[in-house]
């Protein structure tokens, strides 16, 4: 019987042919600079010299990350897939340092192009193979989570921009005779891959940082109060940080104080279902269950209470700002007062 293809091998198989391929287009791209002597068709040559060498760190890490977890790393290998983004975006900046000297030094001095149309044409196949392969990469990714796979396609996107560019730029020296537009076209892309460079490294520092997600943190905080329960009292110190395509939640669940440990854990398992059925089985969920106090029957709405000391005032909402707090949510007034805050009760 076949093993299934698991969202790890299907990253790796995807890398690795973006890997060789851009090793192929590489070869087309000097070809074209060859033929032309155009700078800004070097400018992209060198830019997928960076392609291929991240292209095959990707490849490597997730080889890395996708290992199982060991006593030597009980959160697993994926952030790998961070180090990996960073150094790609480095190879980035890198090549656009590279691109703005060559531009430079050309617009100084202007070189005579030759065989334009055939330069074209080459470069231009080079940009549909890119943005395809960057699309594949991109939807992928996100839909494994793999920052290696992402980082891979906005590069691979970002490059076919480029190389648009490019070529509307040699269309326009053709129709001109303006030799120091080659120069020009040039200088602005390789501020384009700059700018690219740096948000591959910015994002990737946040991930080694382990800087919030808030796009994420908002998702799940709206899933959390669809599916809220009566016996969820509270929730807070909420955090989330994501190591490759591995999701690791933390949270304190508040739930009645005359719970048994079972009744508890019941409500865990049911808050570890709702985040499951939505981030599948690649998550790991640690919650620590506690008891409600008085300060928070203002704000609880169970049914049937037997031990309600306050009245059910009004339901507080979830948000990213209030469900990160390491404090118990309720009443910061006397309940007679009416006074509802969204604040950590003191």
């Amino acid at each position: 019987m076949t093993a299934p293809v698991t969202d790890s091998l299907r990253n790796i198989r995807l890398q690795r042919a973006i890997a060789i391929l851009s090793a192929l287009l590489l070869i087309v791209k000097f070809t074209a600079w060859w033929l032309t002597h155009s700078v800004a068709v070097l400018t992209d040559a060198l830019e997928s010299i960076v392609n291929v060498v991240a292209g095959f760190i990707g490849l490597y890490s997730l080889h890395v990350s996708a290992r199982p977890r060991d006593e030597n790393h009980p959160y697993g290998h994926g952030k790998v897939e961070f180090i990996s983004a960073a150094v790609e975006g480095t190879l980035v900046l890198a090549a656009g340092a590279i691109i703005f000297y060559t531009a430079i030094k050309n617009l100084i001095h202007p070189q005579p192009l030759q065989e334009v149309d055939t330069g074209m044409y080459l470069v231009g196949a080079t940009a549909v193979v890119n943005w395809l392969l960057g699309l594949m990469a991109l939807r992928q990714g996100k839909s494994t989570g793999s920052l290696a796979l992402m980082a891979s396609g906005k590069h691979l996107q970002s490059d076919t921009w480029s190389t648009a560019g490019i070529v509307a730029g040699l269309l326009l020296v053709n129709l001109t005779g303006l030799a120091w537009l080659d120069a020009a076209v040039a200088l602005g892309f390789g501020a384009f891959i700059s700018y690219t460079g740096y948000q591959i490294v910015r994002r990737s520092v946040a991930g080694i940082m382990d800087e919030a997600d808030m796009e994420l943190l908002n998702q799940m905080v709206g899933i959390l109060n669809a599916a809220r329960r009566d016996a969820w009292v509270d929730l807070h110190n909420l955090r989330v940080i994501k190591y490759g395509n591995l999701l690791h939640i933390d949270c304190h669940l508040t739930v009645p104080w005359y719970f048994n440990v079972h009744q508890a854990h019941e409500e865990v398992d049911q808050l570890a279902a709702v985040v499951r059925k939505e981030y599948g089985e690649s998550l790991e969920l640690f919650v620590h269950s506690d008891g409600c106090l008085y300060f928070q029957c203002p704000l609880c709405d169970k049914k049937a209470c037997p031990v309600r000391q306050h009245p059910f005032k009004e339901r507080l909402e979830w948000t990213v700002e209030n469900i990160q707090q390491n404090q118990k949510h309720g009443w910061s007034e006397a309940p007679e007062e009416g006074q509802k805050s969204a604040e950590p009760a003191k």
